[in-house]
């Protein structure tokens, strides 16, 4: 058992006793002060231990939670009911490991663990730069663990595991999807599914442009969206969207963003699989039409309705189909329903199961049509929070689809701070079995009106609902008001947002009105009758503005809104009856429209596309739906809906599983803010617990401390460079993927240095390298067996790697005519630089990081020996031969800022992380030497470089362009470094600028004159350039060399 890890526990309390002997007095009262327990930008290495029931115990274990089926949620106190009796269908407490999952995790973490060697020699050239440029953890914006998870175990399955892992999981699928390859990421809500996509494309599209005639790789891509919302949202997954992910998450290297230009990428909802009439008629006319063979057929066929939704695929060889919220999309078992076990269901629940699988049947005869017309296999991904068949289906309800490789739980993302923590009520002063507040619904039911807008929803008035019900809307809302009172203070932009979650449109309206206030008519004393308007009865979420008798009005600006999802995300017109109920909103919104000067848009949206348009923007500074403080919503809000500053939930409608208790708190889970406020042992960001408070929906992580002080959404700032007015500023910089050295025929020589020694000492031992020697077979090795090695033995497989791994032409051919003499340098190396001390010996050296260090050393003795010939050359990028200032565009959070001369730099902007980076801009701005200057931040100047046997990049702090003696036209392109302490990777970073990356780019003669400079500290800026400048006499630059 872990130790505690800020917790607080009444000890009065006996332990938690078996799971059928639920009573108040057993339920653990564990309060947890943080539910973080890990970075989200790295591997899980702690978890909240459950008990027997799913119940959190409050203490920490180390290690990654297993990937099971498991709902933890605290028993309310006062809960005397069996756990077989709970109010839900589905079992709290069952808890089923799901063997396939984990054993895909542990095999994809296996290959992730051989690190940069396992890249080299698994995967192709693409995917290796791919991933080593989304787990860098010096990236400006860090990904997700889970999204590169989810991405790497696509790789693992397609480039990686043996044949046999797909065919396995082709199986697991086949019942359900006898004539698809479906492949299923559990994301929870929240934690990027839409990112995840993005880097499926790039990195199937990036490999497809270098293998034009791979059977692995497409740059062809169909997407399916539940709805018009989701299907609209993504559009940031197309390369040419201003706002698209691949940009705003730094998902491709700025060297391969050409390429990505190449993918064709089709969006649409499910809906469009519908085969339509090409021929509007009735059937009389019909009939007519065909004449004795019949009524002509104006159904379109497959094949029409195939090259309608995503004609522009058609012509590739290879489809990747990427379903989004893909719990809906499955072919339903036919009959199961009524089979033994199956759950009984009452009027209520088959027209959901109806209604559930109509959708999903279109869903899937769509994507089995294309398959179809295509003739070739069509890769389904499918990605969702909640991967489980829906009731219905003909299995179990909540059920998880066999074909799921990658799980990342809601458990999982609350420890990681990647969503808020759900708080519900666990105990109210009502003494009940369980708080009324907790499921709400279940008291009210009987009291509201049935599905429809008949008489019964005529009959009653807003102020006749139920007295539990009113209770928790004034409960949740108290709660709000103080939210929104700490928002204001704080200068939030936005109004947190309160959300009601209704069970039929008749509950809906009423709810609404109580809210938001609503129209009446009533006699005059003199029998006359007028409207008048009724204030809501929450005051800052009214849509009547109350100025005392007769001076009553609409507000100008709609607070609470009513909402059917699902006639908005049909892409159908509004029912008439629902227009009516909208009707003062719609009208609120147009007003707002033409006072924004949208005048046409007023008059030319159409009513679901202004009620969509207000819904999808709920929460973003200066879009329609900013100020919205209120959503009510008819049975579920819309999936995909991404608003941030949801911080209260109330659900009023039967929750009859936990998956649909996790469907709608999703709704309320995304964070305010992504910013890191620490940092956990390793140096990874952390983020700060924020929570949503949910009142009527049975569902809980743990009994959590109310927040923290509420924080507002940071405002942003936009980085970028000043054009056209600051053209004369930009600085150009040669892209190096890497070095190569031309040596002249005839055998290696070398210089060793003594930098050039290597000390092997025990700790070198890692404790499973020897299952993974870098030469020969992958054998086991005992120490014993390995101090054996015959010392020759040693020096010919060193010697073959240093060739293998540093001597090889720029298409990565080898050159063995140099083995004879690298192997006498090796044998001369090892007689001369090498130690071992504490009982190793020599071969240490088979061992991939250990020989990884000999090699490098090697290496650069000959680069030393030959340095000054011109024989170094930089390996260029074949895309982007050169990168510029002039794409400098982002946004950040910080807040701390140099803002740069016009007649100096070209960006507008430097941000700084400390004083450092405005001392060194203050410097460089007052020298008169420095012509233009650029810090590198998003500016895509890369140096790569190799340390401890792994390749790395390296990024710089400034560029400062100088007139160094030689005059404006021949400038010197001073590199700067800011370091106060260094380590031994910091050597390598400034050795290898120095060494390599400086005189190969001079060596070319085409990148103009580049040096490298580094700074003991940001203090003396100007004088040390000067020392440094006064100490390198000008050279000209060199003629121009054939490029590499």
């Amino acid at each position: 058992m872990g130790t505690r890890l800020g917790i607080r526990r009444d000890d009065r309390l006996p332990p938690v006793r078996g799971r059928r002997a639920w009573h108040y007095r057993n339920v653990p009262t564990t309060v947890i002060d943080n539910p973080i327990l890990n970075s989200p930008f790295a591997e899980p290495t702690r978890h909240w231990v459950l008990d027997e029931n799913g119940i959190p115990t409050g203490f920490p274990a180390e290690g990654r939670r297993r990937s099971e089926f498991v709902v933890p949620v605290p028993p309310p106190k006062h809960k005397l009911k069996a756990q077989g009796s709970l109010d839900l269908e589905d079992n709290f407490g069952q808890r089923k490991p799901n063997d396939y999952i984990n054993e895909v995790r542990s095999k994809v973490a296996a290959w992730r663990s051989l690190g940069e060697a396992g890249l080299r020699s698994t995967v192709t050239p693409v995917t290796a730069r791919l991933l080593q440029h989304w787990r860098d953890p010096t990236r400006q914006r860090r990904l997700f663990f889970c999204q590169v998870e989810a991405v790497e175990t696509a790789i693992w399955l397609t480039e990686v595991a043996p044949k046999q892992e797909l065919d396995r999981l082709r199986a697991l699928s086949a019942e359900a999807n006898p004539d698809l390859l479906r492949i299923a990421f559990k994301l929870a809500t929240g934690a990027g599914k839409t990112t995840v996509m993005a880097m499926l494309i790039a990195w199937q599209t990036l490999n497809a442009a270098r293998a034009r005639n791979s059977t692995r790789f497409t740059d062809a891509f169909l997407i399916v969206a539940p709805g018009i919302t989701v299907r609209d949202r993504l559009r940031v997954l197309l390369p040419s969207d201003p706002n698209n992910t691949y940009t705003l998450h730094d998902i491709v290297p700025r060297e391969m963003r050409d390429d990505l230009q190449r993918a064709r990428i089709v969006i649409t909802n499910y809906h469009a699989f519908q085969r339509r009439e090409t021929m509007e008629a009735p059937k009389l006319a019909k009939a007519i039409l065909g004449g004795r063979e019949g009524p002509v057929e104006t159904l379109e066929t497959e094949g029409q309705m195939v090259q309608r939704v995503c004609g522009a695929l058609l012509g590739r060889r290879r489809i990747i189909v990427l379903n989004d919220e893909a719990h809906h999309c499955y072919r339903e078992k036919v009959g199961a329903e009524d089979g033994p076990g199956a759950p009984k269901l009452d009027a209520e629940g088959k027209a959901e199961a109806k209604k559930n699988n109509a959708a999903a049947r279109l869903w899937i005869s769509g994507i089995e049509a294309l398959q179809r017309v295509v003739k070739h296999p069509v890769t389904v991904y499918d990605l969702s929070a909640t991967p489980f068949f829906l009731r219905g289906s003909g299995y179990p309800e909540g059920m998880l689809f066999p074909w799921v490789v990658s799980d990342f739980s809601l458990i999982d993302a609350i420890e990681c701070g990647i969503v808020k923590v759900p708080r519900v009520p666990v105990q109210d002063l009502a003494g009940a079995d369980e708080p009324i507040y907790r499921h709400v619904y279940k008291h009210v039911r009987d009291r509201l009106p049935k599905a429809g807008r008949g008489k019964q929803a005529k009959a009653l008035d807003p102020e006749d609902l139920p007295s539990q019900l009113v209770g928790a809307l004034q409960a949740l809302y108290g709660h709000y008001a103080k939210v929104f009172a700490n928002w204001q203070a704080k200068g939030g932009p936005t109004p947190p947002v309160f959300i009601v979650v209704c069970n039929n449109t008749a509950t809906s309206k009423l709810v609404f009105d109580w809210i938001a206030g609503y129209e009446k008519t009533e006699k005059a004393p003199d029998g006359t009758e007028r409207t008048v308007l009724v204030p809501g009865k929450l005051p800052l979420l009214s849509n009547v503005e109350d100025g005392g008798p007769g001076q009553r009005r609409m507000a100008a600006r709609a607070r609470t809104i009513l909402i059917d999802s699902e006639e908005l995300e049909s892409g159908e017109a509004l029912s008439e009856s629902f227009r009516k109920l909208a009707a003062p909103e719609i009208e609120a919104f147009k007003r707002e429209l033409r006072a924004r000067g949208r005048h046409a848009e007023a008059e030319s949206l159409s009513d679901s596309d202004l009620l969509r348009e207000v819904m999808n923007t709920v929460g973003q500074q200066g879009r329609l739906g900013e100020q919205i403080r209120c959503v009510v919503s008819v049975s579920m809000l819309t999936e995909g809906w991404d608003a941030r500053t949801v911080t209260h939930v109330l659900g009023v409608r039967a929750f009859g599983t936990q998956l649909l208790c996790e469907q709608v708190i999703g709704r309320a889970l995304r964070r305010v803010s992504y910013d890191p406020v620490g940092q956990d042992e390793q140096g990874n960001g952390m983020f700060e617990a924020e929570y949503a408070d949910v009142l009527g929906i049975p569902f809980s992580f743990v009994p959590a401390n109310s927040a923290a002080d509420y924080k507002p959404p940071k405002p942003t700032t936009r980085v970028h460079a000043v054009l056209p007015e600051r053209e004369a500023l930009e600085i150009t910089f040669p892209r190096v993927l890497g070095y190569r050295v031309v040596l002249p025929p005839g055998r290696l020589r070398a210089t060793f240095t003594p930098e050039s020694r290597l000390q092997i000492t025990p700790d070198m031992a890692p404790p499973d390298a020897i299952n993974a020697p870098f030469v020969g077979e992958n054998i086991k090795l005992s120490l014993e067996e390995l101090a054996e090695t015959r010392p020759a033995t040693v020096a010919f497989h060193l010697a073959g790697y240093t060739l293998e791994r540093w001597f090889k032409d720029q298409e990565g051919n080898r050159k063995p005519w140099l083995f004879p003499s690298l192997l006498a340098i090796t044998r001369r190396w090892i007689e001369e630089c090498l130690t071992c001390v504490g009982g190793t010996f020599p071969a240490y050296l088979l061992w991939r990081d250990v020989g990884d260090k000999a090699a490098e050393r090697i290496y650069r003795a000959c680069v030393e020996h030959e340095e000054g010939a011109g024989t170094l050359r930089p390996i260029m990028d074949p895309y982007n031969e050169t990168g510029s200032s002039r794409h400098v565009a982002f946004t950040t959070t910080k807040t701390n800022f140099w803002q740069t001369d016009p007649a100096k730099c070209q960006v507008n902007l430097v941000v700084c992380d400390g004083d450092w980076e405005a001392a060194c801009a203050q410097a460089l701005e007052s020298m008169p030497e420095v012509l233009r200057y650029v810090k590198n931040d998003r500016l895509g100047f890369e140096v790569p470089y190799e340390h401890g046997g792994a390749e790395h990049l390296y990024r710089p702090d400034f560029i400062a362009v100088l007139d160094d003696g030689a005059g404006p036209d021949d400038p010197l392109h001073l590199v700067l470094e800011v370091k106060g302490e260094r380590d031994a990777q910091d050597d390598a970073k400034h050795d290898t600028m120095a060494r390599l990356w400086v005189p190969a780019v001079n060596g070319t003669g085409r990148y103009g004159r580049w040096d490298f400079l580094r700074l003991d500290g940001p203090y003396d800026v100007a004088e040390a350039i000067r020392r440094h400048l006064a100490g390198k006499p000008h050279q000209a630059a060199p003629l121009a060399l054939t490029a590499a």
